[in-house]
């Protein structure tokens, strides 16, 4: 098998339904966790991941909440606290032009449109309309940029490059 990406970590039960409470780590978690989805649990403890089909998925408060098929009880999943969701690399869907997944954004170089170095790409955080990349500049100091068409003017995954157009305030 190719590579894992990460989904996602279930972080705890919920209910005695057999939901459990997901904190996602997705560019997608919507399309991920659509019913009839599959997904593989990695407990850590061996190395054979357990498929699962999504049966159910919603939101709750900041977190995603899943059922698989096949669990119907708190006590058939509680076993999996603390594992890591993942999907194979041939799962990963075509994306759109202009769409990224993290992990190719993740270790790009940023520069200015005046082609200063401003850092490497560490960490995207999703807060709301717009991801944030941080960047870890010279001097350990971070950076955040907002990915918005204003400021990103380019993004080459091939060479792990990226340009933005600093608007003011910004560094």
């Amino acid at each position: 098998m190719g590579k894992w990406y990460n989904v996602g970590k279930i972080v705890n039960t919920h209910g005695i339904k057999g939901e459990v409470r997901v904190i996602s780590k997705t560019d997608f978690a919507e399309e991920r966790y659509e019913l009839g989805n599959k997904l593989y649990i990695f407990t850590g403890e061996d190395n054979q991941p357990i498929e699962v089909v999504v049966k159910s998925h919603r939101l709750h408060k900041n977190f995603d909440l899943l059922t698989f098929e096949g669990y119907h009880n708190v006590n058939e999943v509680e076993k999996y606290k603390g594992s890591l969701l993942k999907v194979p690399e041939d799962q990963l869907s075509e994306l759109d032009e202009g769409e990224f997944y993290f992990h190719e954004i993740i270790g790009c170089h940023v520069y200015t449109d005046e082609a200063k170095e401003l850092g490497t790409v560490k960490e995207i955080l999703t807060p709301g309309a717009n991801d944030v990349w941080v960047v870890k500049g010279h001097n350990n100091q971070e950076i955040l940029i907002p990915y918005i068409d204003d400021i990103v003017l380019d993004i080459n995954i091939h060479d792990k490059k990226i340009v933005i157009k600093p608007l003011e305030g910004l560094l």
